[in-house]
């Protein structure tokens, strides 16, 4: 069996200084995603389209108020053609705005579902280059559960934004189209107190601010703790849904421990948690429902009671209280706008937070204190690999070699050991780029591309033809070839599988995987290979399967192996070693906005 990585003391998270990021820098950051998003023009015509049918559909509701008059007036006088007429003008109204309904419904759709697609991409390309993945993996909180953030976040944004921005839109445009004629509805309106008239501009439009003025302001008073409450459920599902993915990909060894007990008082408590934050969430809701559902109550009879002393002097007739009644509401509705979403723009600023705070972290993980220095990366003309004073800095000292200056020669193979503890994961990373805080020299093979092999391979979701043939090989391999290759290593029996899809880190073995990948490895002819412990975990015989197809197939090939050194010695021509220097400056923490990240602490059995 293999050795537990030998840098777990570096594997606590690094503390760190953290600046919130503020509401500008999170619109901002998600204006830039969707800037460079390739769905940008579509984006751009399909909100043009919807703010025209949305004017086109505030047109129809001034006229459909204007109806209001004629309509009750020929109710009042009991004149039956006139009434048939506004009935037929009704259709007409009613009958486009119903068009106009529908195509709203669309575009708005529409709308949502490009959003998403550009936020996803942006989340998915920035998070996909080279060595960011592994870096945010390794950063803290902002790097737990990325496939949340990326996958129902973005998803839940979109939609929020959507919903709320074509909401805000349409309250806007109403508002512009009715003001107007409420303040002149209400011009003519006259007071009379103890035999004085008394005249206010605007009355209604004054009222109808008043009135929406105070409920916003409670509703805000009373709703702004759900945008943390929010935040906070969020974060609280993603962890019972990774400890519910954990529990599933384990089942084999909970069911050989007989660890289900345990799994359940696990799975019991992150769903405590969740049931804790939604009860908060909860309260809040209902304590907003106070506020909101007693102004809308209120909002039945107040347009009335704002009317009713000028209707029952006898300035207006029956149909223009009713038409002055519907602008008062159109005015009110969309003024209104924020109590009736107070919840959901508490959500939409959480799950803001959530996306666009992930997306400053991939932003910006490559971003450190200016104090703490990097290894330096070259080329070597003569096509040699080199490390000159290299020194890899993690939070308990550094690692390095015992030997200064090395040079490794094209063709050589090299066993790189140390005790454990030592270190030999974290220099594996820091000559992949995958850990670059340190200091010294590397020095690559001009023109050569080292291939990483890692103590537990990787293998895409597909057939296992392509599974060989990634990622991108110089040429893909013939049949007769990876049978010949496969069956060197002892996994002849899946020559009949290569164009078979499946998941196959969970069909082969432990031990048939690392066989796989060094087969992998092999049709794809390298002239440098570095590996990280993976020959340490196989038993005899397939160690010696593996060492003579890498002699056959690799003969001029150089490979360097980190790991324990109990392996053949003819094999390797010169040994190395590793050492580590507790005394030495330790990796120091960084001030970050939230979102960025800290010097990444190196994880147990995490796959590079």
């Amino acid at each position: 069996m293999a050795d537990q990585p030998d840098n777990a003391a570096a594997a606590q998270p690094v503390a760190v200084a953290v600046e919130a990021s503020s509401l500008r820098d999170q619109v901002a950051t998600i204006r830039r995603a969707l800037a460079g998003s390739p769905v940008r023009k579509w984006l751009l015509w399909t909100s043009v389209g919807i703010m025209a049918v949305i004017i086109a559909t505030s047109i129809g509701q001034v006229l459909l108020n204007r109806w209001n008059q004629p309509f009750y007036d020929a109710l009042a006088r009991r004149d039956m053609a006139a009434f048939l007429h506004q009935l037929l003008v009704f259709a007409a109204i009613a009958g486009g705005l119903l068009v106009l309904n529908i195509g709203q419904t669309w575009l708005n759709q529409m709308i949502r579902l490009k959003l998403r697609e550009a936020l996803t991409l942006d989340l998915i390309d920035q998070w996909m280059r080279p060595a960011r993945a592994f870096r945010l993996a390794n950063a803290g909180a902002i790097g737990v559960n990325p496939d949340q953030r990326m996958q129902q976040d973005a998803a839940h944004l979109s939609d929020l934004s959507t919903d709320l921005g074509v909401g805000l839109l349409q309250s806007c445009i109403l508002l512009v189209s009715f003001v107007g004629v409420l303040w002149q509805l209400s011009s003519g309106f006259v007071f009379h107190i103890g035999g004085t008239s008394l005249a206010i501009p605007g009355y209604m439009v004054w009222a109808a601010i008043l009135y929406a003025g105070t409920a916003s302001w409670l509703s805000w008073l009373v709703g702004r703790p759900l945008i943390s409450l929010n935040s906070n459920r969020y974060t609280r599902e993603a962890e019972l849904r990774s400890s519910m993915v954990r529990v599933n990909e384990n089942v084999d060894a909970i069911a050989l421990y007989h660890g289900e007990a345990d799994a359940r008082r696990r799975l019991e408590l992150d769903l405590g948690t969740v049931l804790g934050a939604m009860r908060r969430i909860y309260s809040a809701q209902i304590n907003l429902s106070w506020v909101t559902d007693t102004y809308g109550w209120i909002t039945v009879v107040a347009p009335i009671l704002v009317a009713s002393p000028v209707y029952f002097s006898g300035d207006i007739s029956f149909g223009g209280l009713m038409m002055a009644v519907g602008a008062f509401n159109q005015v009110h509705s969309s003024l209104r706008w924020f109590i009736n979403n107070i919840g959901s723009i508490a959500d939409w600023r959480a799950t803001l937070m959530r996306v666009a705070d992930f997306r400053i972290a991939l932003d910006e993980t490559d971003v450190l204190h200016d104090t703490e220095k990097r290894i330096a990366f070259d080329e070597n003309a003569n096509g040699s690999l080199t490390f000159e004073k290299l020194e890899v800095a993690s939070p308990e000292g550094c690692t390095k070699l015992a030997d200064q200056h090395v040079e490794i020669r094209a063709g050589e193979r090299i066993m790189i050991t140390g005790d454990r503890g030592a270190g030999k994961t974290l220099f594996f990373r820091a000559i992949a780029g995958l850990w670059p805080w340190g200091s010294g020299r590397i020095g690559l093979p001009v023109g050569e591309t080292p291939i990483f092999v890692p103590r537990v391979p990787y293998f895409p979701v597909g057939t296992l033809r392509e599974v060989l043939d990634h990622p991108n090989g110089a040429a893909p391999a013939s049949d007769a070839d990876i049978s010949a290759v496969l069956a060197e290593v002892g996994l002849e029996r899946l020559s009949s599988s290569l164009d078979r899809a499946g998941r196959w880190d969970h069909e082969l073995g432990d031990d048939e995987q690392r066989s796989l990948a060094f087969a992998r490895l092999a049709l794809r002819q390298p002239k440098w290979v570095i590996i990280d412990e993976a020959l340490d975990a196989f038993d005899g015989p397939s160690l010696r399967r593996v060492l003579s197809m890498l002699e056959k197939r690799l003969p001029g090939t150089a490979i360097l192996n980190i790991g324990r050194g109990q392996h053949n010695n003819h094999f390797f021509s010169r040994a190395l070693t590793i050492v580590k220097d507790s005394g030495a400056p330790a990796l120091k923490p960084a001030r970050i906005r939230a979102g960025a990240i800290e010097p990444p602490p190196v994880a147990a059995h995490r796959k590079t």
